[in-house]
Order: structure tokens, then sequence, then C-alpha cells
């Protein structure tokens, strides 16, 4: 038990544990807005109309305006044909467009070369 009047000691093991802690703590803030910024996680999508390169199994390969090729799981399309696709700015991967409304952007939002065509 404490004496009334006498502040706990806290043992040197402690203060270094909180003392690490604490850098630790400093260092991932530093790395979390420095190196790594949240907002590249983040990714705009893109909306516009990409040509079908190939299709292999299933699996469409189609070419948009950021010369990066896009991979297309579960594809119907035929290779040569024109699709309505969307994709995160950067991204190797796309997803066909399809429905009444396109699945395209919210309302007042064209995205990146606007919507597709209907």
């Amino acid at each position: 038990m404490v004496a009334a009047g006498r502040a706990m000691e806290v043992s040197d093991g402690r203060k270094y544990g909180a003392i690490f802690g604490g850098a630790l703590v400093a260092a991932g803030l530093v790395l979390a807005t420095v190196v790594f910024p949240f907002w590249n996680l983040v990714r705009e999508d893109v909306y516009e109309e990409a040509l079908v390169l190939s299709n292999e199994g299933g699996i469409c390969y189609v070419e948009t305006s950021d010369d990066i090729p896009k991979t297309v799981q579960e594809c119907s399309a035929q290779p040569g044909q024109t699709v309505a696709v969307r994709f995160g700015e950067g991204l190797a991967w796309a997803v066909i467009l399809d429905g009444p409304d396109g699945g395209g952007p919210p309302a007042g939002e064209g995205g990146a070369g606007g919507p597709p065509a209907e």
C-alpha cells in the first residue's frame, strides 16, 4: 500500500516502455501522413468507352485512354467491340457497365471522360 503524501514511483522499465511506445506512435503518424498518404488509397473513378482487345475464357482486356491495359473479369464482349467501362485512376482492372443506367457516376459527376454514351 502507498503511504499518504508519497508519490508512486514508476520503474525504469515502464518509463522506457512509455517513451518507446510514444516514439512508435509518432513514427506511425509521420509515416501515415508523409510516406503513405491516405488520399493515395482513394482513387477517382473514371468512366469511358473502351475497345475490347481480347477475350480469353471470359477475361477481357480493354484499351483505355490512360494507356494502362485493363483486365475485366466475367466478360462476354467480343474483341473489337466498344464497351462502357469504369475503372480506378491508375489501376489495371475495370468493370463493364451494363443496365439502363449504365452504372455510371452519381448525378452531376461525369468522371474523367464523362458518363458512358447511351
